[in-house]
């Protein structure tokens, strides 16, 4: 198991206790439900957001755009070839 796997595991441990076991130790009441299934959709919600965020900074799609200009430029200045 690599280093970034402690984040993903952590993370995971932590929406998992908002949405599996607080759910279960809500008091009872007229909106327990209501309440279970807010905890459930914002656990899962806020996971997978999380989740898709960090996966993404470890593999950008899109990386900077230079202009040939700026990459002359970048040569000359940073004593290239």
């Amino acid at each position: 198991m690599g280093a970034s796997a402690i984040p993903v595991i952590l993370m995971t441990l932590f929406w998992g206790l908002v949405g599996v076991v607080l759910p279960v130790v809500l008091p009872k009441g007229p909106n327990r439900s209501l309440m279970q299934s807010i905890l459930i959709t914002t656990a899962s919600s806020c996971w997978l957001f999380w989740l898709c965020c960090y996966m993404h900074q470890m593999n950008p799609l899109i990386g900077p755009a230079l202009h040939n200009t700026t990459i002359i430029a970048i040569n000359k200045l940073w004593d290239g070839p």
